[in-house]
């Protein structure tokens, strides 16, 4: 086995850890039901932003790219696309188990105490680590492993923080339009 083959496969058993945490977070009891029908509102108030997010990010994300593969090179711009696919992927990821999360968190500091719902908070948080470390090292790892050019290093990172501060921002402004409103 090629020392190179352990980047992507670190990637992967991150990923597998991250759905083993998500299914450990969805078993939890979700609460009653008015913490469900308020989950339930959350969620499809986040999957919206998020699917209007990433519509708006696909026209920068193919404006970039062809920048990119004209001004440097294709190899740099289709490592910027998997970044950004990467990033996204995860912010994805992360922002479905933290709406499942948030009231089984709340419900398990009722049922278990401070103990649980720290349990169970955690593995939601850690969701999104594992994913972002998972996508993150899949992606990259498998480019350099096919292409071997440092050079896509730059472009992945810069497609993968390219999403993540549009997601930072969006998101800040997403919440603070939330608190208002």
């Amino acid at each position: 086995m090629q020392i190179e083959l352990l980047i992507p496969l670190s990637g992967i058993i991150a990923l597998i850890f991250a759905i083993f945490l998500s299914l450990k977070v969805i078993r939890e009891k979700p609460g009653n039901e008015l913490m469900k029908e308020i989950s339930k509102m959350i969620e499809q108030g986040a999957m919206t932003f998020l699917k209007r997010e990433y519509s708006v990010l696909v026209f920068f994300i193919i404006i970039v790219a062809l920048i990119l593969g004209w001004l440097r090179s294709p190899v740099t711009s289709l490592s910027f696309v998997i970044g950004a696919i990467c990033s996204g992927l995860a912010g994805l990821t992360g922002m479905k188990i933290a709406t499942k999360a948030n009231t089984r968190t709340a419900n398990a500091a009722i049922e278990g105490g401070i103990t649980k719902a720290l349990k169970v908070a955690f593995s939601g948080g850690a969701v999104m680590g594992m994913s972002v470390a998972g996508f993150g090292l899949l992606g990259l790892g498998t480019l350099y492993y096919f292409i071997r050019e440092p050079e896509i290093i730059n472009g992945f990172a810069l497609g993968a923080s390219s999403i993540a501060l549009f997601a930072r921002v969006g998101g800040g402004i997403f919440t603070k339009a939330a608190d208002v409103g």
